[in-house]
């Protein structure tokens, strides 16, 4: 049994999939992975190769972000047929031989692996990491790129109809352009093309709960956590041994505009609580402001060890990053910058574990207050009573979900 698991996005994008690349290997499954070149190192830590699809998220996004490269003269239709032609190349060549398809990401990289699937005439299945990026009658849409949603509407039903129309306006002439170069049929609606009418949501339910009654079928798996047993480098559990917990303040997969000054306004913050503060690089590249004892900066750890051991989570509101933290029981300052992030701030605030930041871009002060919320010793207790209710199961959950369908569909073997 083959799998083939396609994500075009950041890091968060592709980690939950080696969780789910973990478990279909424990339960007997050969897995493929499509994921973008910046991962490389990260899939093959765990053995699994990698078929680079695309350019370098993390070079577009970073351009994007700080200005240092102009954004492509190309429109977004334009740019989505591109990627759907160059996913669908990327993809096709590698699944030969699959049993079946998981993607997730970006939507046309997903409709390109769908249409992979379909010449194929093996299962597809998409994946969505946060509730909101489903449509149901319990939120709103995400808003999507020059097309924001209307203020004075405030049903939701009416608001996901929008956003087929927008989804269709953006990806409809790329998707069924290709689609007729490979001699497939057309596709009416886009979003429920690539989601399908039974989609999955790798998140938690506690975290992110999937609320009904809702018109779409989806099967909530819980999180995709992967395994993570390595230790800590010997500097960091040295700056750790040294004094009390110290606030983690990391921005992962995210670039930041103006590093510099985000990471001052951390610092300043996490002292005035008479705190010690660790940094963590990422694509943001946080750096020390000064050479005082109080500060460290750490590259690629294993969080799950490390949540443990430090006063609270200082993050952008990444759905894995929320996960871990939640898990550890660590109290979260939640600065969210775009896409899902809102969802998981509001979230921590609503579940008490934490504070959500108002707005994308932290001062010293607006930090400090968020950090004094989070650094409550109810907020400490809060957070430990939640992560005993956090799952460690749903990437065993989808694996064997995947395993089952693709037993069915298979043919049964001639005595």
């Amino acid at each position: 049994m083959r799998v083939l698991l396609v994500s075009y996005g950041s890091r968060g994008d592709v980690e939950p999939m080696v969780g789910l690349a973990m478990r279909l290997r424990a339960l007997g499954a050969e897995v493929r992975m499509c994921a973008p070149p910046d991962f490389a190192e990260l899939l093959d830590g765990f053995g699994l190769p990698l078929a680079p699809l695309g350019r370098s998220v993390r070079e577009m996004t970073t351009g994007a972000v700080t200005g240092t490269k102009p954004r492509p003269a190309a429109s977004l239709p334009q740019r989505a047929a591109q990627m759907v032609a160059a996913t669908y190349e990327a993809v096709a060549e590698v699944a030969e031989g699959c049993d079946a398809v998981v993607a997730t990401g970006l939507i046309p990289a997903a409709a390109a692996s769908r249409s992979v699937a379909e010449k194929l005439g093996i299962p597809y299945v998409f994946a969505a990491y946060f509730p909101t990026y489903l449509p149901s009658p319990h939120h709103p849409p995400l808003a999507w790129p020059g097309r924001p949603l209307p203020p004075d509407v405030t049903d939701n039903r009416v608001l996901w109809e929008l956003n087929t129309e927008n989804m269709n306006a953006l990806y409809g002439e790329a998707i069924n352009t290709h689609r007729a170069s490979i001699g497939l049929p057309p596709v009416d609606d886009v979003r429920d093309h690539v989601f399908t009418d039974h989609p999955w949501l790798a998140a938690d339910p506690t975290l992110g709960p999937w609320r009904q009654p809702a018109d779409l079928d989806v099967v909530q798996t819980g999180a995709w956590v992967r395994p993570d047993d390595r230790p800590l480098p010997a500097d960091l559990e040295a700056f750790l041994d040294a004094g009390e917990p110290p606030v983690y303040v990391g921005f992962g997969s995210m670039p930041m505009r103006d590093s510099q000054d985000v990471a001052r306004a951390a610092v300043e913050a996490v002292r005035a609580q008479g705190r010690r503060a660790l940094l963590s690089s990422g694509w943001a590249d946080l750096a020390l402001i000064d050479d005082r004892d109080d500060c460290f900066t750490v590259g690629e750890v294993n969080q799950q060890a490390l949540f443990r051991r430090v006063a609270a989570v200082v993050h952008h509101g990444g759905a894995g990053t929320t996960t871990t933290a939640a898990l550890a029981g660590a109290p979260q300052v939640v600065v969210p910058q775009m896409a899902d992030q809102p969802y998981w701030a509001c979230r921590v605030a609503e579940l008490g574990i934490g504070a959500a930041h108002d707005g994308p871009t932290p001062s010293a002060e607006s930090l400090s207050g968020a950090l004094r919320t989070a650094l409550t010793p109810e907020t400490r207790a809060r957070a430990a009573a939640v992560a005993g209710t956090i799952r460690v199961d749903g990437a065993t959950v989808a694996a064997t979900l995947l395993v089952d369908a693709i037993s069915r569909e298979r043919p049964p073997v001639s005595a």
